[in-house]
């Protein structure tokens, strides 16, 4: 796990990102245990109460769960879970903002797919 920090979020949140972006690229899977604390903190020259803050709201959506003397373990249904949440969250934060820009600027699904070369095969 590499971070670069932004300084306008907090670290805990920023931290607690990664492991949801981890999860969802498959990085994570259910059943998986999270690094511990103690490691994550040394990794990143972070207060180990950082990395426990993070965690727990992992915890308290769902995400994760706590096992006595084991550690974190990414829970059954996580990953599911959470592409139907970030689905949600795209369509009703990113993608009217991400849809009046391609409007403005005269872009179809057409032409982003050639630019993108996704509709390269349907040439040859």
């Amino acid at each position: 796990m590499t971070m670069t920090w932004n300084d306008s979020v907090p670290i805990y949140r920023q931290l607690q990102q990664r492991v949801v972006a981890m999860i969802l690229d498959g990085a994570l899977n259910e059943g998986d245990p999270l690094p511990s604390v103690r490691q994550v903190a040394a990794d990143f020259q972070i207060n180990p109460l950082t990395v426990s803050k993070a965690y727990q709201e992992l915890v308290d959506e769902q995400l994760v769960e706590k096992r006595r003397g084991l550690g974190m373990f990414v829970i059954e249904g996580a990953r599911e879970a959470l592409l139907k949440s970030e689905r949600e969250r795209f369509l009703r934060e990113e993608w009217p903002v991400l849809f009046a820009r391609l409007q403005r600027l005269g872009l179809d699904l057409k032409t982003l797919l050639r630019e993108a070369g996704t509709d390269k095969e349907e040439k040859s």
